[in-house]
C-alpha cells in the first residue's frame, strides 16, 4: 500500500491505487505519492503533472 497525499489541503489516504480526487476536499487530480521512510519503493508520483515537490535526498 502507498501513502497519498493532496498538493492542496494536505490530507492523506492508504491506497493501492492513485486517487482520482482528494477524500477530504474533493478536488481533482492533486493526489501525490509520499514518500516511505521505511521503504524504497516511493518514486515520486504525480510525475505527468509535476504537482508535488520530492524531498532532497
Amino acid at each position: 500500500m502507498a501513502l497519498w497525499k493532496c498538493s492542496k489541503c494536505g490530507s492523506t489516504k492508504e491506497s493501492r491505487c492513485k486517487p482520482k480526487k482528494c477524500p477530504s476536499c474533493g478536488e481533482m487530480e492533486t493526489m501525490c505519492k509520499e514518500e516511505s521512510m521505511t521503504s524504497g519503493e516511493a518514486k515520486g508520483g504525480c510525475k505527468a503533472q509535476g504537482t508535488c515537490k520530492k524531498k532532497a535526498s
